[in-house]
């Protein structure tokens, strides 16, 4: 069987319908991703989906498989993060993050949340028109994993520049550029932070580095810029997707806006129907063997289609219909397996406020773009639009 041709800007301004064609017939199929040269499996149904996010046998981390091509020095540091490693590593990493990230340092997050929200909603009060990505969906959870780390108000900026490049499918040529100022930045801000330690993750995770021997340095660079760049990515899109889908749906957006006590289960359901995140990040079979039918042989690269998962109708029913109602679904637009997203309860969290807030200031609010003016960005993880324009009524 040739591979499935994905990734074209057409697929990326509607995938769902590819999907639903493909998923039936190739549960787990090869499909062209960087060019005709380059195959990889990709999980499209669910059952598919969730065995290939479980089996041990597909692992994280490149070096396990070719050890001789790839090393610490030679990979970059992102890629010594914990979403790209294997048990112990990845247990150890992962363990030393998520102190920040326990249920209760996240409750204790709700105010100075709400604090943010209302202020970035206040900016907007004199406009009648906005791009909502731009003036709310990326500015709350920018501040509150910049605040959380410990990095300087004045330079969120600059990340959104930098995670837009790492994370999209035509930035290619301006990679290597991004990735050495976000690493030139960070040693600057890691030698502030060493100079004059404060009460912020950051500062512990230098501490970690220096005094306690547990991180190395490549990881500490890797661990802050996933950090940094997931922890705003994927609750932007959260917001942002969801938005559109509520506006695209008005019987669904009036449920809501007549009863907030839904805005937790709406924010499953939106997840799920047009989830921030599309694409797994990659996984490598470890062995060869025989997987869904088909023949996987050592090193192959393994991806999952979150998004055509999440859409399969032995998952859910209907589950092309956007209904805020549903019963909270097994989704998988965090993941799953010892892999799922760490900052899942903190996006969750936002993503309430963000709402709240928001339908509280502005009921009426309104697309202010033909749904063919829109734009998704092409990437090979989130599945984002490139600007939201609403009028805030």
């Amino acid at each position: 069987m040739e591979s499935i041709k994905l990734f074209s800007k057409e697929f990326h301004q509607n995938p769902y319908d590819h999907y639903k064609n493909i998923r039936p017939h190739h549960p787990f199929a090869k499909v062209n991703l960087v060019n005709e040269n380059f195959h990889s499996w990709m999980a499209f149904s669910y059952e598919a989906a969730t065995a290939v996010l479980k089996d041990e046998r597909f692992i994280k981390d490149i070096r396990n498989v070719f050890p001789d091509a790839y090393s610490d020095d030679t990979m970059p540091p992102i890629a010594q993060s914990m979403l790209f490693v294997d048990p112990p590593d990845h247990r150890r990493l992962r363990q030393l993050v998520q102190r920040g990230f326990t249920p209760k340092h996240i409750a204790r997050l709700r105010g100075r949340v709400e604090e943010i929200a209302r202020e970035e909603s206040s900016k907007m009060r004199s406009k009648k028109q906005v791009d909502f990505i731009q003036s709310y969906a990326f500015p709350i959870p920018i501040r509150v994993i910049c605040e959380l780390l410990g990095v300087p108000a004045e330079d969120q900026r600059d990340f959104q520049r930098w995670s837009n490049v790492m994370v999209d499918v035509n930035e290619h040529d301006k990679y290597e550029q991004s990735t050495a100022e976000f690493m030139d930045y960070l040693a600057r801000l890691f030698e502030l932070k060493r100079q004059s330690p404060q009460e912020d993750l950051l500062s512990e995770l230098i501490h970690v580095e220096e005094e306690e021997g547990k991180l190395t340095t490549n990881e500490l660079f890797g661990v802050v810029m996933l950090l940094i760049v997931a922890g705003h990515e994927t609750t932007v899109n959260l917001i942002s997707n969801g938005l559109l889908a509520l506006l695209t749906h008005p019987e669904q957006f009036t449920l809501l806006k007549e009863d907030y006590s839904l805005i937790p289960q709406a924010i499953e359901e939106l997840l799920r129907y047009n989830g921030p995140v599309e694409f797994s990040t990659d996984r490598w079979a470890r062995e060869s063997f025989q997987f869904m039918g088909q023949q996987v042989n050592k090193g192959d690269h393994v991806i999952v289609s979150l998004a055509s998962a999440d859409h399969d109708q032995h998952m859910v029913d209907a589950p092309d219909t956007l209904d805020i109602t549903r019963e909270k679904s097994s989704h998988l637009a965090f993941g799953k397996g010892i892999h799922y997203c760490l900052g899942a309860p903190l996006a969750r969290l936002e993503a309430d406020i963000a709402f709240r807030v928001l339908l509280e200031d502005y009921p009426n609010i309104s697309l202010a773009a033909d749904l063919s003016e829109l734009e998704w960005r092409q990437s090979y993880i989130i599945r984002g639009l490139k600007e939201l324009p609403v009028r805030l009524g």
